[in-house]
């Protein structure tokens, strides 16, 4: 299944294999040579650890690779906002608490809370997806439900 993303999460992610295997690789074999060098590996917790490291950074370089393998880049030119979609701003009113709150719909991979970039797989931004500008929109959320007006499409 392709995951979605930006050119800029795209190419962050590419820097960020590129880190991990030219820098963060050579210095993890490098800890391994010199744990060697001490001798005895069966009683060397300075060698199980490196090793270990070394499982954990293959396995993240392995996973970010995945990542992109199945990326599509999303034409930042195409996206429209006479619906919610990915890649919008939505700012929506909670009717109840009439609280407001704006959030970019992004790729799983591109979330980050802080910066208010909601994961299109979260169960707000399923349920403002394909919404208009006015809607009202009851979504589930893991302690009930909550309804929510669009105040806000923008790009």
């Amino acid at each position: 299944m392709p995951s979605y993303m930006t050119e800029e999460g795209y190419n962050k992610i590419l820097a960020e294999i590129n880190y991990l295997e030219s820098v963060k690789r050579p210095e993890i074999s490098s800890q391994i040579a010199d744990a060697r060098d001490k001798g005895d590996l069966s009683e060397n917790a300075e060698y199980d650890a490196a090793r270990e490291a070394q499982g954990l950074l293959e396995a993240k370089i392995a996973q970010l690779k995945g990542m992109i393998s199945n990326a599509r880049i999303i034409d930042e030119s195409q996206i429209k906002t006479d619906v919610v979609q990915i890649m919008n701003k939505v700012k929506i009113k909670n009717t109840k608490t009439k609280a407001t709150m704006s959030y970019t719909i992004v790729s799983d991979s591109e979330a980050n809370l802080k910066e208010n970039k909601l994961a299109v797989s979260t169960p707000i931004a399923q349920g403002l997806m394909g919404k208009k500008l006015g809607d009202k929109v009851e979504i589930k959320v893991p302690v009930g439900t909550m309804t929510v007006e669009i105040l806000e499409i923008t790009i």
